[in-house]
């Protein structure tokens, strides 16, 4: 007995011996993917079944980047360089920011993500307790780090070295959720460490034997600061005081020279592409051609919904798709079967789930349903192509995590969506100051 069959539906696998198929079945069982067929095996019966018409199956997309209590800033502070939205206008709202403003935001920015086919995220952000608290009991799957230094303590912007909170956050949450969770040590950026930091940090990720989630290289301005401090660049410091030791999640990478690209694929590193929120904060289109060249895992990011504005996952696809064929002036660059690993497989690798972003035999049942049966998708020539470069957030009709329907004909199976968008809007006002 199946736990869930989803049959006569369209499937992008992204397993290389059979990528596409067209009119098939899969069973799901005890939360992993029991058969993928382009036929109905003989006495399948199943608790559940999902008529996939009209739809394409696929795994779920995975945001390897983000920020998700930051929803409580979206369209705050636009359209400003990103020393100045940081340091005058993000961190002012972030030192007020409760464990509360936390969770909430936290939770709006799931049901964003997992609405829109997003089944798993890495996170970076303060009250980590509360992020693992809202990915718990919301169903999604989740990388999260927690940094041993504390920036922030009754209001002021401080840098305090507190190892022992990282160690213990990793002891009560590495694996939990029934493996929905993985942890990473999470270090800011190298211009918020220092070289003592660094190395603590590293050595702390050694002692876990975890990874570490990083900003690396986004402006310019981190470029001529880290020549200032190191005299050298930040991935040579990073290389320098242990950090590459580990497996590292970098995010942004806008700035890197040749020799930064050798020691990335040397250490293979995994880097998080950011398109939109690169581009709207002024900072610089990364070498992800190149990378990819090289063979450096490229995955997706949104960033925080303060510097994007949303968590739209299939937003990044599109523009990473189209950007760099712009840039460079050839449409032959950055493939849509490419872009669609970037958005599913290589995240899943990059924040520490091997299991999951292919759709084949004992892998995780990571699954979304996207509703292709309206105009924009006509006529249906290549599905690979409708994903990348004509599907939206609002095409996901199903989303399925670890083998549990969480998103079914767009609405939420446990998540409370109007107490989330109450409780997040009088947050709000208090963080941001707008009148009730």
């Amino acid at each position: 007995m199946l736990d869930i069959l989803i049959k006569n539906t369209e499937l992008i696998t992204n397993d290389e011996s059979k990528p596409l198929i067209k009119d098939g079945y899969i069973g799901i069982k005890d939360g992993c993917i029991d058969f993928i067929s382009d036929s109905l095996p003989e006495n399948v019966k199943a608790r559940e079944v999902i008529d996939g018409k009209n739809k394409i199956a696929m795994p779920g997309l995975v945001n390897a980047h983000s920020h998700s209590a930051m929803t409580l800033m979206r369209n705050y502070a636009d359209d400003i360089a990103l020393e100045k939205w940081l340091f005058d206008n993000i961190f002012p709202v972030e030192a007020k920011l409760t464990d509360k403003d936390v969770y909430w935001g936290t939770m709006l920015g799931i049901s964003e993500m997992l609405k829109s086919g997003i089944t798993a995220f890495a996170d970076m952000y303060m009250f980590m307790d509360e992020v693992a608290r809202a990915v718990t009991e919301t169903g999604i799957k989740a990388n999260l780090c927690k940094s041993p230094v504390q920036f922030f303590e009754d209001g002021q912007l401080k840098r305090l070295d507190k190892s022992q909170g990282t160690i213990d956050y990793y002891n009560s949450y590495h694996n939990s959720a029934n493996g929905r969770i993985k942890v990473f040590v999470e270090i800011h950026s190298v211009y918020m460490f220092n070289e003592n930091t660094l190395r603590n940090a590293a050595q702390l990720a050694k002692q876990l034997n975890t990874g570490i989630h990083i900003h690396l290289l986004e402006t310019l301005s981190e470029v001529e600061s880290s020549k200032k401090d190191y005299d050298m660049t930040s991935i040579e410091i990073c290389r320098e005081t242990g950090v590459l030791d580990v497996p590292v999640m970098a995010a942004h990478c806008v700035h890197l020279t040749d020799g930064d690209l050798r020691i990335m694929k040397e250490k293979r590193a995994s880097v998080v592409h950011n398109p939109t929120s690169n581009l709207k904060l002024g900072s610089g289109i990364a070498r992800v051609p190149e990378m990819m060249d090289m063979g450096i895992n490229v995955c997706l990011g949104t960033d925080g919904a303060a510097s994007n504005n949303n968590l739209n996952m299939f937003e990044e696809m599109n523009l990473a798709a189209i950007l760099h064929k712009g840039v460079a002036m050839n449409p032959q660059l950055m493939k849509a079967q490419d872009v669609l690993k970037m958005g599913t497989v290589n995240g899943a690798r990059a924040i520490g789930f091997d299991d999951t972003g292919i759709l084949s035999k004992g892998m995780k049942a990571d699954i979304i349903l996207v509703d292709t049966d309206k105009p924009h998708f006509y006529p249906k020539n290549n599905p690979m192509s409708m994903i990348v470069y004509s599907a939206q957030a609002a095409d996901v009709d199903t989303v399925i995590v670890d083998g549990n329907v969480l998103v079914k004909k767009r609405e939420f199976i446990h998540i409370d969506e109007e107490r989330i968008k109450f409780e997040v809007d009088t947050l709000s006002k208090r963080l941001l100051g707008r009148q009730p």
